[in-house]
């Protein structure tokens, strides 16, 4: 258990600190597709962003840190409506996107007056959630007061995920996000597929810590997933500085009201399937993993994946702008989505097998 490069105040990450070689990204992409190892066995080599890109992230922040300061605040009240009565909130962010969020959420309920803990926690697509971190959050709290947390919804896969993996554990598989234009979540402040500054960033964005690994080499029973930490790139972190900008912003907002429609929830998760299958149509793609439907998906997609091709909505959209810049150093084809599309950008990733 440690903190990353967060105030430990702020967070527990239920992770196991090893150390793993990255797989370059040719290799890695070649055997998660030909399925001779899952994508959680491999991380991919994380380098720092160029000085351009960082100033597209400080844009991005300048921008729409407000809406995001904004929609923390509504969650909060939101969740503190929810739970009236009980005596603590237990927040449970999905590492490493999810963790921002949580401490921010974390720091929003607290102001509210309520005991909220906050731990981030892995869980991974086909592979389920980390059932040792569970224990040990059922150990000290009542599962009933959790809720899990992350920044955003693509397809939704990690929503399933989310709702078969706790099955029999005793969590409810309560999913909180900011923005869930995939309409898969429980309880999301806006379905707007807009952009949250950290999500152009990995590590030096969410504690130093790598996205979560599930590698027989590294974790045995009883251990946690596992994480690597990146205190190489300690000089250039911004993760601290990340949530400050945001909380400093959402101790003067004032909370809205959240409006629940199943309907248009309903329409939303069936507008996502429908546009993943176009895009697979449009591209005869095979696998439905290599469609990666958002803004923060196509990121890291473009980041961390071997990108076939962008799609966005609108080439003018400040949004999209980093995606441009890294479709522009990857040399990458970039087509339009329809302009009634939900997302404003969908990555396709490279095939490397199929016929």
């Amino acid at each position: 258990m440690f903190a990353g490069s967060y105030d430990p105040a702020d967070v527990t990450f239920l992770l196991k600190r090893v150390s793993l070689a990255p797989t370059v990204l040719a290799e890695k992409e070649a055997l998660i597709q030909s399925g001779q190892r899952h994508y959680s066995e491999m991380l991919s080599p994380e380098t720092l962003p160029g000085e351009a890109y960082l100033e597209l992230y400080r844009k991005a922040l300048a921008r729409n840190g407000t809406r995001l300061a904004q929609d923390i605040v509504n969650l909060a009240a939101a969740l503190d409506r929810q739970s009236a009565g009980r005596p603590e909130i237990v927040l449970a962010s999905l590492a490493r996107a999810g963790t921002p969020i949580g401490i921010l959420l974390a720091r929003a309920l607290r102001r509210r007056g309520r005991i909220a803990a906050h731990y981030s926690i892995s869980i991974i697509r086909d592979r389920g959630i980390d059932r040792q971190a569970l224990a040990h959050i059922a150990a000290r709290h009542d599962p009933a007061d959790t809720v899990f947390v992350d920044g955003w919804t693509g397809k939704g896969a990690i929503a399933g995920e989310l709702r078969a993996s706790l099955a029999g554990t005793g969590f409810a598989p309560t999913l909180v996000v900011v923005a869930d234009p995939a309409g898969r979540a429980d309880l999301a402040a806006t379905d707007d597929d807009y952009l949250i500054a950290s999500g152009l960033l990995n590590g030096i964005v969410s504690g130093l810590v790598s996205r979560s690994i599930l590698n027989a080499a590294v974790v045995g029973p009883g251990d946690f997933h596992a994480c690597v930490y990146f205190g190489e790139h300690e000089p250039h972190d911004l993760s601290r500085a990340f949530v400050a900008e945001i909380d400093s912003l959402a101790c003067h907002a004032t909370p809205q009201p959240i409006l629940a429609d199943p309907e248009r929830q309903r329409a939303l998760a069936a507008g996502c399937d429908a546009m993943v299958q176009s895009v697979m149509a449009a591209t005869a793609t095979k696998d439905r993993n290599r469609i990666k439907p958002g803004i923060a998906e196509s990121t890291r997609a473009l980041l961390r994946r071997l990108p076939e091709r962008l799609f966005v909505r609108d080439f003018d959209d400040p949004d999209v702008a980093h995606l441009l810049h890294l479709a522009a150093t990857k040399a990458l084809h970039v087509a339009r989505l329809p302009s009634g599309s939900r997302y404003r950008a969908v990555a396709v990733i490279k095939s490397v097998g199929e016929g």
